[in-house]
This record gives C-alpha cells, structure tokens and sequence, in this order.
C-alpha cells in the first residue's frame, strides 16, 4: 500500500508540473477556452486514478480485467508523453535558474544585463511541448488503434544435417504469448488466427503465456484458437503467466484449480500439452523428437521446468525440436547441457513491444534485459527462435514491434 501511495503522489507532481506550464500558454485565451482546456488537461489522470483505486479496491475478474485495461491505456497515453514535456521542462527550468544564479552572485552592476539573450519560458514550452509530447502521444495512440493487431508473417528456413528425409520441408508454425485478458478486438485475434491458418503449416507450436493472470480470461477465446489446427498436430507449453503468479487467491487450492483449468482449455482447444516431456513424430520410419518444458528461464521467474525430465525419451530422434517459453533457458541450460537440441522455439519477450526493425538493423530496450530477444539465433550449430508474441500485456499496444506469426520450414543440408 505505501508503494502505490508514493507512485500516485509521483504520477500528481508530474500532472501538476506539467499543468503548470500548460497554464502559462493558456494566458492569451478567453476565460472559457483556460477552463475548458484546464478540465481537459485532468481527464485522463482522473480516469487513471480512478481506475486504479478502484482495481486495487474490487478483487473481481468481472470487473478487473477492464479497470486493467483502462487503467493501462489511460497511463500510456498520459504519463509517457507527460514525461518526455517533463524533460525539456527541467532542461529549460535548470537553464533558468542557472541564469538568474549567475545574476545574483555576478560583480556587475545591479541593473547590468548579462550577454546572451534569456530564453522565454513560454515560447520554449510551446515549441517543444508538441513534438516532446506529441510525437508520442501520436505513437501509443497509433500502437494501440492500429499496432496491437497488425500481424505479421515472419518467414525462416533453417538447415539441418541430421534431419531425416521423411520430414524434409517440414512446416511447422509458431505462435506464443497470446494473453487472452489484454484483447479488446475479437475480429482482429479471429483474423490473425485465420492468416496463420492460411500458411497451411504441418505442425503448430504454441510457447506459453496464454493468459495475464488467470484462466478465466481465455475463456471467450477457446473457439478461436482452437482453429489452430495442423496434419502432425498443435503442441504447446507453459509460459510463466500461465501458473496464476501474479495474483491473489483466496487459497492455494484456488490457485492449484486455476491450474488445472488452464491444462483443460489446452484440451479443449485440441493442443497436446507437453509437461516436461517429449513426444515423439513418426513418419516412414524416421522420428523426431517434440521436447516441451514448463517455464523456465534464467531471471527472476518462478522456474517449473525439469529439463531432465522433459528430454528423456528423445534419445533416438535424429532431430529434437525443443519448446521452452523463456529464451534465457537457451544459454542457462540448452547449450552447456544439451548439445543434442537442434533447434529450440521461445517467446517471453514480445520485442517489448517496442522498437525498431529496418532490414537487418534492430533496436528494442528488450534487448537490455535479453541477450536473444527477436528472430533467429545459431551457435555451433544450436538454433534459437525467439517469436515476438501475439498478444500484449500492460501496454494494449505495439510500435514498431508488430505482433508475429512465424512459420519456419526445416530442410535437410545439401
């Protein structure tokens, strides 16, 4: 509770701050036009704070998931371009002051002005209050409209020495981190569906994060998704948002039956749930190895996962195709343990939902957490996909990090 006071008193000073500038550029306007503009300036906070009084007072999946929502869209479009005003308020604030400093312990004169001509506190604010706060307002508004569910086909073709010759040109497609409680637009998930239906792939992977927080959320999508469909099947994992974590329950027994709610809608939806196991694919007497483990990474995440376990029984594949949410598993484990894992699919990360991607230029803060965060990874002959997610959490949008449907064909080396 003193956490969340001293971040509503943080979130008030940066309102007010920046309220107090926006009133200097109203100083020219009728009295009607400030009033209007000033009630308009506290809109969002007042939802904001509203729906995050209220979320934190109502513990209801009802009305939870759209308090979260709001409360989400109201902070993204409030607060991170408030906070780029913020900056070049202070820049323009410390300028000031220095000026008046220097004033105050110069030798001159009391009425000798200083060289350099004193920068206008107004017209600073009103030249950089649009591009510091519009420029991102415009792109949360536009990562949140049109970015949330602009998805993607994302193409790989990867070759392996060992693969056998009945599953040569095998299509396997990969969706992960759905988060079923963050969706507002069910046409648009239904489409994304659709276009990864339309790749025709032989296999389908889905890596965890099915949901925010509880199973409840997925429950108006089980038709959707369960029309992710393929010839050698839909296979999926757990994701560290799966288990219940980052909630309250009124019992462990509530939480336990969350869970095992989680591992029917896996079932109903017709995925073949791999809980620390391996299952294997027979075609003309060649196997492949489908290696799945629960959640586990190397970072701060609860770690379910028992690698020993899940790659038991893969032995006499001659490939082995692992499914592990969190890429960090990748170097923790994979590589030092298992050098026999050819190719591993993860998600976790969404790109952060965030970033730049300009040919083979890429940029996203994700990269600072995550050593592998986005695309295709090879090291002495290991390979790691890391899929940027179809879904979002926290913020209900996406810029520059368009949600991914990827589909990778595996051939076997010439």
């Amino acid at each position: 509770m003193v956490s969340l006071i001293i971040f509503v008193v943080v979130l008030f000073l940066l309102d007010y701050y920046v309220y107090h500038s926006v009133d200097m550029l109203l100083q020219d306007k009728n009295t009607l036009q400030r009033r209007s503009l000033k009630v308009l300036y506290w809109v969002l906070p007042a939802v904001f704070f509203f729906s995050l009084v209220s979320y934190n007072l109502i513990n209801s999946a009802e009305y939870g998931r759209p308090l979260r929502r709001i409360m989400f869209i109201t902070f993204s479009l409030n607060y991170i371009p408030k906070l780029f005003t913020a900056i070049f308020l202070l820049f323009s604030d410390a300028i000031n002051f220095m000026r008046w400093g220097m004033r105050k312990i110069s030798l001159r004169e009391k009425h000798e002005q200083m060289p350099g001509k004193p920068i206008k506190r107004s017209e600073f604010i009103g030249k950089m209050a649009i591009l510091s706060a519009g420029a991102p307002l415009a792109a949360m508004g536009f990562g949140i409209v049109k970015g949330a569910h602009d998805y993607r086909i994302r193409r790989k073709t990867i070759y392996l020495p060992n693969l056998p010759k009945a599953f040569d040109g095998i299509k396997i497609a990969q969706i992960s981190d759905v988060h079923a409680g963050s969706f507002f637009n069910k046409t648009a998930v239904e489409g994304g569906v659709q276009l990864l239906m339309d790749q025709k792939p032989d296999l389908i992977f889905f890596t965890g994060d099915l949901v925010n927080n509880e199973t409840k959320e997925v429950d108006d999508y089980i038709n959707t998704f369960a029309r992710l469909k393929a010839p050698l099947g839909t296979f999926s994992v757990t994701g560290n948002h799966d288990y219940g974590d980052y909630r309250s329950w009124s019992s462990a027994k509530a939480k336990a039956k969350n869970f095992e709610d989680l591992i029917a809608a896996h079932k109903h939806m017709g995925y073949r749930l791999l809980m620390n196991e391996t299952h294997l694919l027979e075609q003309g007497g060649d196997k492949l190895a489908i290696i799945g483990i629960e959640n586990w990474g190397a970072g701060r995440f609860q770690k379910y996962g028992k690698m020993a376990r899940a790659h038991a029984g893969s032995e006499e594949a001659a490939v082995k195709l692992l499914l592990s949410h969190d890429p960090s598993h990748w170097d923790a484990q994979v590589r030092p343990g298992y050098k026999d894992v050819d190719l591993m699919f993860s998600g976790h990360t969404h790109g952060f939902q965030f970033g730049v991607e300009i040919g083979s230029f890429q940029w996203s803060p994700s990269q600072y957490v995550y050593k592998q965060w986005a695309g295709l990874y090879e090291e002495d002959g290991q390979y790691l996909y890391v899929n940027r997610g179809f879904g979002y959490i926290g913020f209900p949008g996406r810029v520059g990090m368009p949600p991914e449907l990827t589909v990778i064909e595996l051939k076997r080396t010439a």
